[in-house]
């Protein structure tokens, strides 16, 4: 005879707990823990492309800044090729120089993340399908986010390229595009591109399911 089990109860759902900052985004807590840290400096001194800061706020459902968002991103470098062996664009060099991936974290104040790189390049779509417009991959993981949400970064000043990106194309209305696009300043001489992602609510972010 097997013995009824409805006593046991259901296991809590486990968040994110303490040690997420330490381990994976440790300078954010302060801590200097690894010899070579995958922070958010993803270009060297010798890349090749022009420098860029990607700053932004990850906002919830009523706008306000989440302040324990960490952010992880993937880009081409400025010939528009990945620094990974499953790029097979043999007609664009690749950058030794460029690792091409970062990761950060909202400020604990401010509620600001940062990127500092370059911008990159447009990139050949799979199977050679037509150019897609320079941008950035973002993945966002936190407490209540049980799963990565994936997005990404255009910029708003490559409007050919963008109106013709065969995924900006396929998303409708085209104001839900807008939400993709991230704004051109220039402080004190240095190019800054703002994007703000929006979890929630009218204005929210596209985000994609791969």
């Amino acid at each position: 005879m097997i013995p009824k089990l409805d006593y046991l109860s259901e296991t809590p759902s486990q968040t994110a707990g303490p040690y997420v900052h330490i381990g994976l985004i440790p300078h954010q807590a302060g801590f200097d823990i690894f010899e070579k840290p995958f922070g958010h400096v993803m270009a060297g001194p010798d890349t090749k492309g022009e420098r860029i800061r990607i700053e932004g706020r990850v906002l919830d459902g009523l706008g306000q800044p989440c302040r324990d968002i960490m952010l992880e991103a993937w880009q081409a470098n400025a010939a528009g090729r990945y620094n990974h062996p499953a790029d097979r664009q043999t007609d664009k060099d690749p950058d030794p120089t460029f690792r091409g991936w970062g990761r950060t974290g909202t400020d604990f104040g401010t509620g600001l993340y940062h990127f500092e790189t370059i911008k990159p390049g447009p990139v050949i779509g799979r199977r050679g399908y037509k150019p897609m417009a320079p941008h950035i991959n973002l993945w966002l993981v936190a407490r209540g986010i049980n799963i990565g949400l994936n997005t990404r970064m255009y910029f708003d000043d490559e409007t050919a390229l963008n109106d013709a990106d065969p995924v900006l194309r396929m998303i409708e209305p085209a104001v839900r595009r807008e939400t993709l696009l991230a704004r051109r300043e220039l402080r004190d001489g240095a190019v800054v591109y703002v994007f703000d992602i929006r979890l929630q609510g009218e204005p929210e972010t596209v985000f994609f399911d791969v």
